[in-house]
């Protein structure tokens, strides 16, 4: 308790404004990619903890579902990744990893992206952003049938010291959370034109 207290973790009335201000998926060649961004800023109480050694973990879950008039809608798709957080005293620096899937009891993050980033800010909008993320292959969406599309983002609070969960249990500040449904609306990628050559244009 002692060390939860020297944190600052004390209740508070002010929720963090979470909210999903982009969600776009497209249809390739190789399967079902999505796009996505989310908007927060992180309460005091979080970033303090941050500063003193805690790393966060965020998790997305995306989940793709077929309607069916005779029975409870289908999941044909499922993806999730989780993006670790943390602050490196000795660099003054943060560092984001992220990797594919959750992280169970006995399995670590497994990150397939690591960067290094000097300021915060810099850092969030690593966390905040999703670009062509594959989250499902063609064969998963049968086409002329109606699909829906699950997203959900959250600071996953399992994943933080056993003590400090105790702390911060109930706290709003704590709960970063977005989910939002929608039918799933597929863009197909608009293929990539040749440059122009002006060389040719500019001789004569």
């Amino acid at each position: 308790m002692a060390f939860i207290l020297c944190l600052g973790v004390i209740p508070s009335a002010h929720a963090a404004n979470a909210q999903l201000t982009q969600l776009r998926t497209e249809r390739t060649d190789d399967g079902v990619y999505l796009n996505a961004a989310v908007a927060f800023e992180l309460p005091h109480v979080v970033e303090d903890a941050l500063l003193k050694g805690i790393a966060l973990f965020f998790v997305i879950e995306v989940d793709i579902y077929r309607d069916r008039w005779y029975w409870t809608d289908q999941r044909v798709a499922t993806a999730a990744r989780t993006i670790r957080l943390a602050y490196q005293p000795l660099t003054r620096r943060w560092r984001v990893n992220i990797g594919s899937g959750l992280i169970g009891a006995s399995l670590g993050l497994r990150a397939t992206f690591n960067q290094n980033y000097d300021t915060l800010p810099e850092a969030m909008s690593a966390v905040q952003r999703v670009a062509r993320w594959k989250v499902a292959e063609l064969a998963d969406v049968r086409s002329g049938s109606d699909h829906n599309l699950s997203f959900s983002f959250k600071l996953d609070l399992s994943q933080l010291p056993r003590p400090f969960q105790i702390g911060v249990a109930g706290q709003r500040d704590w709960s970063i959370v977005i989910e939002n449904a929608q039918p799933l609306v597929l863009q197909a990628t608009r293929p990539v034109e040749p440059a122009k050559d002006t060389s040719v244009e500019a001789s004569k």
